[in-house]
């Protein structure tokens, strides 16, 4: 098998754009498919879903201006299951726009969601109107476990596809991470009583226990309250060598704030929640500075083959991209050569069409060669470590300069 990179140094932008594009992209597209985007463009995680919103993009501009992808162009309707109430995603919103992309009979496929909270409201509903989604970066591992395919798939077939792995492989990695670099002995856990959070802090903490590290207590906390002195305090009267956050940035920031003052001498980190523009710009420094973090995935801004796209996004949105970017990227790809695939079978290009064509996929990517298993699951498992390390050269919310990558973490057992 070829490794990541060897598969990336056979590739070349116009490749990657070959890939998807096909040889009858000189010729306008006279057809056109849609396809859906569902983000959280309203509260705490906006900014991070207009990255994710901006790699998705790209790659289905970068189609569409060649002429699209075999004889269709590709539209885009854009939904937003963020809510001013709950200060960030609202799974309801997202059962909603679910409905509203399974009652629009162009969308052949979706992008998204963002978090994993708004991915259970909407697999059921996706599921019964055979509308397959990608996600960039949606990372509860229970949307996809077989254990759970009556509840979140109900007519059989896999509709909830990844290009990251899930928190069954990132938790319990970090966990690793903490035990054998770190050398945690003693660690405190939190989540932020969401379905990512809840999930990702269950499986640190079972691999934690079960490397022999200390787990002295765990609280759940309220996203809307703004201050968790009386939690991070309790913790400091227990001494641990480390916290554990499992969420995202509502409940997140504040977590940063406040430890920053009660606990400042701790080894701090979470998962892919804490990953992100939002988690700089809205704690600062030297808040967070020091936060180790990890997303579900390779770490592809470190790969000079990217350095293109990076590149052409940067120029495009004056801004730079985060990982989840170019998995949003590369999960346009995979809908991208869905859709070509079935137009060259001769078949109509539905949306149950592209979703078989999507379960088969086989496509070169700037993390390499993306295939599913049964599930939906992204078969590479790769868990990818960062630390935030203040670089003054480059904008606070600069993803890519302010978050180190320290290597991949190890591997579950």
């Amino acid at each position: 098998m070829l490794s990541r990179r060897s598969l990336l140094a056979c590739l070349s932008t116009t490749a990657l754009v070959g890939a998807v594009a096909g040889s009858d992209l000189a010729h306008a597209a006279d057809k056109s498919v849609k396809v859906g985007i569902n983000l959280p463009f309203t509260g705490a995680d906006a900014h991070d879903a207009e990255l994710i919103k901006n790699g998705a993009l790209l790659a289905i501009d970068e189609a569409n201006a060649q002429g699209g992808v075999g004889g269709y162009k590709i539209e885009i309707l854009l939904l937003d299951d963020g809510t001013a109430t709950a200060g960030q995603y609202d799974p309801a919103q997202a059962a909603t726009n679910a409905r509203k992309m399974v009652s629009d009979k162009a969308v052949v496929a979706a992008i998204g969601p963002q978090m994993s909270g708004s991915g259970k409201a909407m697999s059921p509903i996706l599921s019964q109107g055979e509308l397959a989604t990608i996600t960039p970066s949606s990372t509860n591992p229970d949307i996809t476990d077989p254990k759970f395919a009556g509840q979140y798939r109900p007519k059989g077939k896999a509709i909830y596809f990844r290009t990251v792995t899930t928190d069954a492989f990132q938790g319990p990695n970090m966990a690793n991470y903490y035990a054998d670099v770190l050398k945690v002995k003693s660690v405190y856990v939190l989540d932020d009583s969401g379905a990512y959070g809840v999930g990702i802090a269950d499986t640190f903490q079972a691999q934690a226990e079960k490397r022999g590290i200390k787990v002295l207590g765990r609280d759940q906390l309220n996203p809307r309250e703004a201050d968790y002195a009386t939690t991070l305090t309790k913790i400091k009267s227990l001494n641990p060598d480390a916290l554990y956050y499992g969420g995202v940035a509502q409940a997140g920031v504040k977590v940063v704030k406040q430890a920053s003052d009660i606990l400042p001498k701790i080894i701090k980190g979470g998962g892919d929640g804490m990953y992100g523009a939002e988690i700089l710009r809205g704690a600062g420094f030297p808040a967070a500075e020091g936060w180790y973090a990890t997303i579900a995935a390779p770490d592809i801004l470190e790969n000079p083959e990217a350095a293109p796209v990076i590149e052409r996004f940067a120029k495009k949105y004056g801004q730079q991209p985060e990982n989840y970017s170019i998995t949003a990227y590369d999960a346009a790809l995979i809908i991208l050569d869905a859709v070509k695939r079935v137009a060259a079978s001769g078949k109509e290009v539905t949306r149950e069409a592209v979703r078989d064509a999507m379960q088969t996929a086989h496509v070169k990517t700037l993390q390499g060669e993306i295939t599913f298993d049964e599930n939906g699951d992204l078969r590479n498992r790769e868990i990818s470590v960062f630390r935030i390390v203040k670089d003054d050269k480059y904008p606070l919310d600069d993803v890519l300069h302010q978050y180190k990558y320290l290597g991949v973490a190890p591997q579950s057992s």
